[in-house]
């Protein structure tokens, strides 16, 4: 009666063990484990966070590799960036990913040394006025970014 469940167990341990995470040691390769050749203090990823006001609020997230080594985002999900937009007293007034869904399979990206890679949304903005903040996210698991822009809607 034993033998009739353990072959069924040992069956679904081993698929287990085969489907689950690994280390990526391109990842552990490209972080300060590694010397790098970039200016003193200088982070391994660089990003901006571009702003334009004009029919809704165009919002783009740029993420440029500093290293001389290739750099490998792990992101846990499909999501890759997510933008929001915060009135003047923090509140948040828009979320992209609000309402959205997402895979739940991992994804890698991989940034070439000096490369450069976008992510792009626009907010429709109509009947607002006043100051906001824009907040950008790098969903990655291993280099989460986050940068902030302060813009005026007239």
């Amino acid at each position: 009666m034993l033998s009739r469940f353990a072959v069924p167990l040992l069956c679904a341990a081993a698929i287990a063990l085969a489907c689950g995470p690994r280390a990526n040691s391109a990842a552990e390769t490209t972080t300060a484990a590694t010397p790098v050749k970039r200016k003193p203090n200088e982070p391994v990823l660089a990003t901006s966070l571009d702003v334009k006001v004009q029919e809704g609020v165009a919002l783009s997230l740029h993420v440029t590799n500093n290293d001389r080594k290739r750099v490998e985002l792990q992101f846990p999900s499909g999501q890759t960036h997510d933008f929001v937009v915060l009135d003047a007293s923090g509140a948040e007034v828009w979320r992209w990913s609000s309402g959205r869904l997402f895979t739940q399979a991992l994804q890698n990206r991989v940034l070439e040394p000096h490369e450069s890679t976008a992510f792009s949304e626009t907010w429709d903005a109509a009947g607002r006025h006043g100051t906001f903040t824009a907040v950008a996210t790098l969903t990655s698991a291993n280099f989460p970014l986050e940068t902030r822009v302060e813009f005026t809607l007239p």
